[in-house]
């Protein structure tokens, strides 16, 4: 069991992306889920996360150009960015905030992770 994420890839500024995110745990549906990423010689920043009754939060850097949804039935996470910039470059990862029996205010998993590039 694990999560992966697709859809990144290389894209102009201005241009927009879909990530997604696999997970096949039967507890999908009632696990909080985030987007975070990661761009090289930076720390790791929280971009989005979305409760089990579809809740959201987003970072102010994500605001108005990205949006988080999910798909309880398919087990699918999304990540839905337009207007990308340059600085939205980075590693994307997609995390759950319970994994086995915990759950937490803290991402308890992640996945491997997709590369968004965007060129100016």
């Amino acid at each position: 069991v694990q999560l992966v994420e697709s859809g990144g890839g290389l894209v102009q500024a201005g241009g927009s992306l879909r990530l997604s995110c696999a997970d096949s745990r039967s507890i999908f549906s009632t696990s909080p889920m985030g987007w975070s990423r990661q761009a090289p010689g930076k720390q790791r920043e929280l971009v989005a996360t979305i409760g089990a009754e579809g809740r959201t939060y987003y970072a102010d850097s994500a605001k108005g150009r990205f949006s988080i949804s999910r798909d309880n039935v398919m087990g699918k996470l999304y990540l839905q960015m337009n207007s990308l910039k340059p600085e939205d470059t980075a590693m994307y990862y997609c995390v759950t905030y319970c994994w086995g029996s915990v759950c937490s205010d803290q991402p308890q998993k992640w996945g491997q992770g997709t590369q968004v590039t965007v060129s100016s």
